[in-house]
């Protein structure tokens, strides 16, 4: 069974605090009609601090999107391979033992996707999948984790890493002035953040069952407006009220599966902001505390995108994991509007199991179904 072993996670040097963006946006938009009540909204996020990959002037100033992208690509290379070496130790793998990389961001673009840069760079083998996600923001995290999962049930024995990487800031926009774009501003944070699901083997979230839903009608209620300026991140005001027809969907899923959604074990859920979290807490009738690795993402880190149930899972692991057994929910929203969702039980097995045979198992059976692949030797 496919197991999502400890994310690792990191944030960037730079740090800009709630005091810190409140006082920016009073001098900043000192004569906009709308500040105070983007002011309150910017409180009542609860994110205490957020990191950023540059200093807040040179974040403030905006060089053109050709110069961003770069800076993302720049960042991105530099920052992610010591996050995959933690992600893959923590699930005792080496490269060698990936057969397929999901990489999912919405805040820069490449082409090549990173992924064939870290096959060339950290030793992947040359058959390794490679899944670039880049267009389900938020909703990219769980998408991901139920990739992966897909995956390993196509192929037992498969190992997936992930990888989320997502640097909000780049995508500010100066002249963006509306009450939702001041409130992003005040919101999002960057963050990497990976994790290996195994298919055999491994300590974490053994995942059952996955799947996916969307809201009707709301498709442009999370969106990108792509200009020469770059993206320009468009949020309603009735995004906030999305959980009364997702919370639904969460239920729907923990029924397919025999359990019941008000009394799980443990809930990673995408923080996008204190009131998802409020509402899901009463619609599915659950106690705030359940939320309290999703609050600590948004409170430490702010909103990071695809990477937040990634850290939330990482915050569960933390906490010292929960019992053999215990039933959780892994949920991610975005863009769509659209809920990515996944099943599974803590298991602390630890099983061991020999990775250079169990990949070499798998490479066998991909070429007995689908041909030879070429296979290169690893990077050094």
């Amino acid at each position: 069974m496919a197991t999502l072993c400890k994310p690792a996670v990191s944030v960037p040097q730079y740090v800009i605090t709630m005091e810190d963006t409140l006082a920016l946006a009073r001098s900043l938009h000192a004569d906009h009609p709308q500040l105070p009540l983007a002011l309150r909204l910017i409180r009542n996020t609860g994110v205490a601090k957020r990191h950023i990959v540059q200093p807040i002037e040179d974040t403030l100033r905006h060089p053109g999107f050709e110069d961003r992208n770069m800076l993302y690509e720049a960042e991105a290379k530099a920052r992610v391979p010591e996050v995959v070496e933690r992600a893959l130790d923590h699930a005792e793998l080496r490269p060698a033992d990936i057969d397929m990389i999901v990489y999912v961001s919405c805040t820069g673009f490449m082409m090549p996707s990173l992924t064939a840069w870290l096959i060339n760079t950290m030793g992947f083998p040359g058959h390794t999948r490679q899944l670039p996600i880049a267009q389900l923001g938020c909703a990219a995290g769980g998408a991901a984790i139920n990739r992966a999962h897909d995956f390993c049930r196509s192929y037992p024995g498969a190992n997936v890493l992930i990888v989320a990487c997502e640097f909000c800031s780049l995508c500010y926009q100066p002249t963006d002035l509306g009450v939702g774009s001041l409130l992003s501003n005040g919101l999002f944070g960057d963050a990497v953040a990976a994790a290996v699901v195994r298919g055999e083997g491994g300590t974490g979230i053994a995942l059952e069952r996955n799947g996916s839903h969307l809201v009707p009608d709301t498709i442009d209620w999370i969106a990108y407006s792509v200009r020469a300026t770059g993206f320009h991140f468009l949020l309603d005001k009735r995004v906030p009220t999305t959980m009364e027809p997702l919370a639904p969907a969460l239920r729907t899923i923990a029924d397919q599966h025999g359990w019941d959604a008000t009394g799980l074990d443990f809930y990673i859920i995408h923080a996008g902001g204190p009131r998802i979290l409020d509402d899901l807490s009463h619609f599915l009738e659950v106690p705030p505390e359940a939320f309290r690795f999703s609050r600590g993402t948004l409170t430490e880190y702010g909103n990071i995108a695809s990477a937040v149930v990634l850290d939330a899972v990482r915050r569960l692991f933390d906490e010292g994991g929960v019992a053999d057994g215990a039933r959780g929910i892994v949920a991610g929203f975005g863009p769509g509007i659209t809920a990515e969702m996944a099943l599974g039980r803590w298991t602390s097995t630890g099983a061991s199991f020999d990775t250079a045979m169990t990949g070499g198992r798998l490479v066998e059976r991909l070429e007995r179904e689908s041909g030879p692949s070429p296979v290169s030797e690893p990077v050094r």
